[in-house]
């Protein structure tokens, strides 16, 4: 056996002596007999105890699609009335009326709740995945396992992982994948006890010896070594933390509204509200790390590994996103985690605001507001009859370097703030968000918005950029709202940029160049700036000759259960070129 303890990692360090004792046969007692020769001898003990996961719980692999382009999306991008995104295990019927079924997948290192981001088309009970199936190996069963497990409440954890093991609660109504496997519950385990156990320190350590290589196999866990009983934890209370965590974006499907304009919070100065709900963030990490603290004394006492172990939990591995030693990473200074912190606060405001713009959201009702195929400002006014903060009626919002237009997106932006903080603190609150930008609005929706909208929605965005080949034009839309005139309508706003707010400046710019009453240094500039303006027109006269007309008369159909991978590239130059996409 080893002549040292194992630390807290169970891994030997450059501090630790260099010389190891171990015994084969202690070996072959681990599960695959690794060769962990750090282990310790109550590990062994409690390998070769013979009782083992397994024997009180059903882990299990799930579903291979053969081709997850073809039958998986992310939630956003279909109609949310095809989803049944929150079912229990025996509501057959209300499965039966949609075509797409939370689908459990992996993803990133996220503890207790989370990653819930895939649905995958179940329609007509999987049809299409079944005949697939069928169609290349002869048998269903083969790539489509385990259905008896289906739609059951369940503990995920990802099959790969790059750090630590994390295992995540699933409420029942979902699809496990391969690379989401599940572990089920039995008349001998409570899941919720089990899911402190897998989460805890102890399981780790465990899984360092028999799961070398950082993939998280099925039988890995199934050779857990388990106690007459597993203690009983607190388990709710952290699932719950994380899952308001999770639901705190809007990634989450049960995404309501910003927190950050939540009523608990709110003061008229921007910086006020940031302050108090920075403090509300604080507190829940600290909850969060004393409870998973507690967590594991409870399971390194009950195995007896308290030579081994301590219970500390470092901040970077409380995975909760509100969390900036985990979301950023452990190598930078406070300061520069909550320069960050802030700065993607501000950018989750600027991007609920947008969808506010847009109708997705409304300050007035929580939850998605329009978020199926072709929905119009009539289906919103429906919902929301006197609306707060009025949506775009035409569902294109032009986002150009000048003000050209009365609703372009940074004035629509302010229109937002002056609503939701009121008019007295506006320049106040203005000046604070551009300064956790570190640019002004204006700069920000030119040069970052649209990239930061690609990256939070997964390269699958919601909003679609029409953009000119050098960026002199730009108009989002809502690709929910899309309907095959909208094209018409960006036409429309590029000939009144184009035909009466340029050729009016450049008559103007023209005007004071031949001037008797105009300065030498003023002429200079406005020829320059007619120079400018004239390249500008000729972009524009080409984008709209043999991109945009013809786009327009083409009246082009979507179908959002194709996928944006399908959709984006039908628009073809048009649009804003999205590597993967395009």
């Amino acid at each position: 056996m080893s002549n040292r303890q194992a630390d807290d990692t169970s891994q030997p360090t450059e501090n630790s002596l260099l010389l190891f004792q171990a015994s084969a046969a202690d070996f072959k007692k681990i599960p695959g007999n690794p060769i962990s020769y750090w282990v310790s001898q109550r590990a062994v003990t409690l390998f070769a105890s013979g009782r083992y996961l397994s024997d009180i719980s059903s882990p299990r692999q799930g579903l291979a699609t053969s081709d997850d382009q073809r039958f998986l999306r992310l939630w956003h991008e279909v109609s949310i009335n095809d989803c049944a995104l929150t079912t229990s295990e025996d509501n057959k019927e209300d499965r039966a009326l949609k075509k797409w079924i939370p689908f459990v997948k992996g993803g990133a290192v996220r503890r207790w709740y989370g990653n819930n981001e895939f649905i995958i088309n179940w329609e007509n009970d999987g049809s299409e995945v079944k005949e697939h199936a069928e169609s290349l190996y002869g048998s269903v069963t083969r790539t489509i396992k385990n259905m008896q497990f289906y739609f059951k409440e369940m503990i995920a954890w990802s099959l790969i992982s790059s750090g630590m093991p994390s295992f995540r609660w699933q409420n029942s109504g979902q699809i496990f994948g391969h690379k989401g496997p599940g572990l089920f519950s039995t008349s001998n385990l409570d899941l919720r006890n089990a899911i402190g156990f897998l989460n805890s320190k102890v399981t780790s350590y465990l899984l360092s010896f028999t799961s070398q290589s950082l993939s998280y196999e099925v039988g890995a866990i199934q050779k857990l070594p388990v106690l007459e009983a597993l203690p009983e934890v607190d388990s709710i209370t952290l699932i719950d933390i994380a899952a308001r965590d999770w639901d705190s974006y809007e990634s989450s499907w049960d995404f309501s509204n910003l927190p950050l304009l939540d009523t608990d919070f709110w003061q008229p100065s921007l910086y006020r509200t940031y302050q108090k709900f920075r403090s509300h963030w604080h507190k829940r990490t600290q909850e969060m790390q004393c409870l998973e603290e507690e967590n594991n004394r409870i399971f390194i006492d009950a195995y007896g590994l308290q030579d081994e172990l301590t219970s500390d939990v470092p901040l970077n591995e409380i995975t909760l996103t509100c969390n900036p030693h985990y979301r950023y990473g452990n190598d930078k200074s406070e300061e520069e985690l909550e320069a960050l912190l802030l700065a993607d606060t501000m950018r989750e405001l600027i991007s609920y605001a947008v969808g506010c713009m847009f109708g997705r959201y409304s300050l007035d009702e929580p939850g998605l507001i329009l978020a199926n195929q072709g929905e119009t400002i009539e289906d919103y006014l429906k919902q929301i009859p006197e609306p707060s903060f009025m949506p775009d009626a035409q569902n294109v919002i032009p986002m150009m370097e000048g003000e050209w237009f009365t609703d372009n997106i940074n004035i629509r932006f302010r229109e937002f703030l002056r609503t939701t903080f009121g008019e007295a603190h506006f320049k106040e609150n203005l000046a604070f968000v551009e300064q956790a930008l570190g640019k002004d609005i204006r700069k920000y929706f030119l040069r970052d918005f649209y990239s930061d909208h690609v990256r939070r929605y997964k390269k699958r965005p919601i909003y679609w950029l029409f953009s000119s080949p050098k960026g002199s034009f730009n108009a989002l839309i809502y690709m929910h709202r899309y309907q095959p005139h909208t094209v018409g309508t960006v036409l429309e706003y590029l000939r009144d940029f184009k035909d009466e707010k340029l050729k009016a400046r450049k008559d103007h710019l023209e005007a004071v160049s031949i001037s008797a009453g105009t300065s030498q240094g003023d002429k200079t500039r406005a020829l320059k700036e007619i120079e400018k303006i004239n390249k500008i027109l000729a972009e524009l006269d080409d984008y709209e000759r043999d991109v945009l007309y013809p786009l327009a008369t083409e009246q082009v159909e979507i179908d959002l259960d194709d996928g944006v991978k399908a959709n984006y590239p039908k628009f073809g130059e048009a649009l804003k070129k999205i590597p993967g996409l395009s």
